[in-house]
């Protein structure tokens, strides 16, 4: 149903019944440091080259007085190169490892009907570039998670572009897999199914016109697992049951017209794979482009 409404949306953009029109941004940004020292430095320093991109893409608008529909685009990509620690001969650079990999795409259609809450119907597409956990293998937009939502939704806070948005609703998740089956490395596709409530809560905010604040808080508290026979007698035989949590924020200070700082945490938990919580942090300098 959430995709059949997306596709409805995007057939409508060109009527020109519509209310209002597209609010766009397009932000692409570019971090990159480097060290290197040369065959003759002698105290084990290791010189270093890392690079990260971003795309940042968000296209709103009012369909009618009645709808409102939001698409959000993230990639990012980043590589890191070391150079060897060896304090006489050469000193070689590793092979390019991959350091961010992201691909994330969501839309959101609210029925605006001016009562105390909206209903709505989200899609989402989560997925990689590249898995590389196992380096002999590549294996391409693996794993690929798609979540198909519908519930209740409030706008808490909107101007020009800012705005803060909460919903919460029934979704279910594909997530679709290419596993490695034996010692030759072929694979095979699987996918698991869970259903579940599911939380979301987006906020994009500005202050003082050159600082940003981009939050996304994500709950999901599954009821249903297709898998769930796999793991019968095993310790984590009921770990699908845990609530995962992600929570991203980025932030973004303009020092320039296109040099700018950039801090983004995750903060990741998923207690099938992992009982501890993951944490990501990474903080740069690089030039970013205002597309639109």
């Amino acid at each position: 149903m959430a995709v059949l409404a997306v596709m409805t949306v995007g057939a409508q953009a060109a009527d020109d019944s519509v209310v209002t029109g597209w609010q766009k941004s397009l932000v692409l940004d570019i971090t990159t440091t480097q060290t290197a020292y040369s065959d003759s430095w002698v105290g084990g320093e290791a010189g270093s080259f890392n690079w990260v991109a971003n795309m940042n893409g968000v296209a709103q608008k009012q369909m009618e007085e009645w709808f409102n529909f939001r698409s959000t685009l993230r990639l990012s990509f980043g590589q890191t190169m070391t150079q060897s620690t060896d304090t006489y001969g050469n000193k070689d650079w590793s092979k390019p490892k991959k350091s961010t990999d992201l691909i994330d795409w969501e839309n959101l259609g609210r029925f605006t009907l001016h009562s105390f809450v909206d209903p709505y119907v989200a899609f989402r597409l989560e997925t990689q570039f590249q898995d590389a956990s196992v380096e002999a293998k590549k294996r391409y937009f693996s794993p690929l998670r798609l979540t198909e939502s519908a519930g209740i939704a409030k706008l808490l806070y909107e101007k020009d572009k800012d705005q803060i948005v909460t919903r919460l609703g029934l979704a279910m998740r594909q997530t679709i897999s290419s596993d490695i089956i034996d010692a030759e490395y072929n694979t095979e596709s699987h996918t698991a199914t869970d259903g579940g409530l599911e939380s979301v809560t987006d906020a994009n905010l500005s202050f003082h016109g050159n600082l940003k604040l981009t939050s996304k808080l994500t709950l999901f508290k599954a009821l249903y697992f297709s898998d769930k026979d796999d793991f019968k007698g095993l310790p984590e035989e009921d770990y699908w049951k845990a609530v995962d949590v992600n929570w991203e924020n980025t932030v973004t200070a303009q020092i320039t017209k296109i040099i700018a700082v950039n801090f983004y945490t995750q903060l990741l938990y998923d207690k099938q794979v992992s009982k501890k919580g993951r944490f990501k942090e990474t903080l740069g300098i690089g030039f970013i482009f205002t597309m639109i």
